[in-house]
C-alpha cells in the first residue's frame, strides 16, 4: 500500500509562488507515475500536471502551462509542484496521485493512490 502525504499549501497573493510536496511511503516509488490534481468547491477534480515514473516526461493542463512545474526526486520519494504567477482561479485543494506507469496523464480514474489534499488559496 502506497501512502501519500502532501504539504506546502497556504495562502498567497496573486502573482506569488508556492511549492507543494508529496512524500510517498513506498520504496518502489520510482515505479509509479505521479500527478497533481485539484478540486475547487462545486467543481470536478481537474488534472494539473503529470510525470512519468522516471521523470522523463511531463504533461500539463493548458490553464497552468508555463506557470507550474512538476518534478520528482526518486532518491527522496518525493513529488513536487512549483507554482508561480499564481492566480485567484488556482484556489483549490491540491491532491497528489500515484498509479502504474500506464496511468501517466491527467485522467483521475487511472490513479490508484491519493493523498489527503492541501489547500491553496490565492487572493487578488
Amino acid at each position: 500500500q502506497l501512502q501519500l502525504v502532501e504539504s506546502g499549501g497556504g495562502s498567497v497573493q496573486a502573482g506569488g509562488s508556492l511549492r507543494l510536496s508529496c512524500a510517498a511511503s513506498a520504496v518502489t516509488y520510482r515505479s509509479y507515475s505521479m500527478a497533481w490534481f485539484r478540486q475547487a468547491p462545486g467543481k470536478e477534480r481537474e488534472g494539473v500536471a503529470s510525470g512519468t515514473n522516471w521523470g522523463t516526461g511531463t504533461t500539463y493542463a493548458d490553464s497552468v502551462k508555463g506557470r507550474f512545474t512538476i518534478s520528482r526526486d526518486n532518491t527522496k520519494n518525493t513529488l513536487y509542484l512549483q507554482m508561480d504567477t499564481l492566480k485567484p482561479e488556482d484556489t483549490s485543494v491540491y491532491y497528489c496521485a500515484a498509479g502504474p506507469p500506464s496511468s501517466y496523464g491527467l485522467v483521475a480514474d487511472r490513479y490508484n493512490y491519493w493523498g489527503q489534499g492541501t489547500q491553496v488559496t490565492v487572493s487578488s
